[in-house]
């Protein structure tokens, strides 16, 4: 995608490095084109298999100028040596016309159809994939729009089906798992960028992210597939740590980034053997326990999931809750450090008889409520709605406030604050759900925002006295336990702790 043959020069070389099989290039980025010189150099200077494409405006390029001479490039291309060429369908069969058979042995010809609109039915993208044979295509490729991240599914379908060599992707933030599962699913070809953000097409991730952080080369048609259902869910560092505790257990299973909307219709979407489990986030912890065929004891008390597994004998989900011992066995380690331990309270734990203010009722809330008391403490639930808040306390024998009234609540020194709302994370990171001044009134403040790690609360809270825990520990927990869930074999805690610290 450069603008300049010795900038693409640069690019192909650097493709190569990152492990790359085969190098797009695109011809309508290049500002002032020289068709045979530029070609020439670029294909027989390129240290990779070339496919070249010349995508015109009305196909989603940049190139606007007369299409006789775009063709004539193309097949300028395939003279000088290029692998394969982009033709598309709504040209392809004029194209075929002109080079009247004349192709060398060698190349491939891609005939390629872009919805920059939506996905069509699995039923209509079929039908294109045999229009698009009929032309004479070598490879058929289509390429979609996802709205929704069920989407995905229609490409799947026709992927796994097609008897013709064939590229199938979804365009757009939701349609990554796409990209990725491309391997699982049979496609050619999957496109990646050698910078993120520099894209072709929109959703694109970098050739670095596919080849290590999906360990992409290791995804095959009985990869178990896993992921962190939530919105927004870009900020996730969850595949980070899972993909690689997977690689290091040898196990044959993907953990992607789920940006889903509706919780239900992605599990009746994706409900074959291969897709096994799930975490939950913001805001589809309560959702994704509705979803539910079984649920853990301790998940059924709480009133929300953080966990979903699928029994490989009948197909049913259980849900599970494992944030509450993630955040709770953080804040006992906190209130430990700061000498708390607990041995004149009779239950061992540091929380007990103590006031444990928890911001936020949905399904982490619930967690820590639920959690706090377990270990004994008089729990207090602050949240914007005063209903929901009431609800909440009610279930776990506590009081409950409005957030707004949180500002002068000083009942006593030495309570515990954790944050279960999302206020303060990015990219909203100079928002905070409570005022400086009041967090002197406590002893420990735990946020359960892992990105960033330093929130605005916890550095306030450390600049008023207070202990701080962060996000990161229940974070953590939850991976500990979780990838044994999913896999079947004991984390690799270390390793787990060792990527989240580089990607943090």
């Amino acid at each position: 995608m450069g603008e300049s043959v010795d900038q693409m020069l640069r690019q192909l070389q650097q493709a190569k490095e990152l492990g790359a099989d085969l190098v797009e290039i695109r011809l309508d980025y290049i500002k002032n084109f020289s068709p045979r010189q530029d070609l020439e150099t670029l294909i027989k200077r390129s240290p990779l298999p070339t496919l070249v494409t010349y995508r015109p405006k009305w196909e989603g390029g940049q190139y606007e100028g007369d299409e006789k001479k775009r063709q004539e490039a193309l097949i300028l291309a395939m003279e000088l040596g290029a692998d394969y060429i982009d033709v598309e369908l709504k040209v392809a069969n004029d194209f075929y016309s002109s080079i009247q058979g004349k192709k060398p042995e060698r190349v491939k010809i891609i005939v390629s159809s872009h919805n920059y609109e939506s996905t069509p039915s699995a039923e209509e993208i079929g039908n294109l994939v045999a229009t698009i044979q009929a032309t004479g295509a070598d490879i058929v490729k289509v390429a979609t729009t996802a709205l929704d991240i069920t989407d995905n599914a229609s490409i799947f379908q026709v992927l796994a089906h097609s008897q013709v060599p064939m590229i199938g992707l979804v365009m757009g933030e939701k349609g990554l798992i796409s990209r990725v599962l491309s391997a699982k699913y049979g496609s050619f070809a999957t496109f990646g960028t050698l910078v993120a953000g520099e894209v072709s097409a929109p959703g694109q991730p970098t050739v670095l992210d596919l080849l290590e952080l999906y360990n992409f080369r290791q995804i095959g048609a009985d990869t178990k597939v896993h992921g962190v259902i939530g919105n927004p869910i870009g900020h996730s560092k969850s595949p980070h740590l899972y993909n690689a505790a997977f690689k290091a257990n040898n196990f044959n299973g993907i953990y992607l980034p789920l940006l889903v909307d509706s919780v239900a219709n992605f599990i009746n979407t994706y409900n074959s053997p291969d897709w096994v489990g799930y975490s939950y986030t913001i805001p589809h912890k309560e959702a994704g326990f509705k979803c539910c065929d079984e649920i853990d004891p301790n998940a059924l008390a709480i009133g929300a999931i953080s966990c979903m597994i699928r029994n490989p004998t009948d197909g049913k989900l259980k849900g599970y809750n494992v944030d509450y011992l993630g955040a709770i066995a953080a804040i006992e380690e906190g209130l430990r450090g700061l000498g708390l331990n607990g041995s004149n309270n009779g239950s061992g734990s540091p929380l007990a008889g103590r006031l444990f203010v928890v911001m936020g009722a949905g399904g982490a809330g619930k967690a820590l409520a639920y959690g706090g008391k377990q270990k004994g403490a008089r729990v207090v639930v602050a949240n914007r709605s005063f209903d929901k808040a009431k609800i909440l306390a009610d279930k776990v024998g506590g009081e409950a406030i409005t957030l707004a009234e949180l500002e002068n609540f000083h009942p006593e020194d030495g309570m515990v604050l954790a944050n279960t709302t999302s206020v303060g994370m990015k990219p909203r990171t100079d928002q905070t759900p409570i005022p400086k001044e009041a967090l002197k009134n406590y002893c420990l403040v735990f946020d359960a925002i892992y990105t960033p790690k330093w929130t605005r609360l916890l550095t306030e809270a450390q600049e008023s006295g207070a202990a701080v825990v962060f996000g990161t520990e229940m974070f953590l927990n939850q991976a500990f336990v979780q990838v044994e869930k999913f896999s079947g074999i004991p984390a690799n805690k270390q390793l787990i702790r060792d990527t989240l610290a580089r990607n943090t």
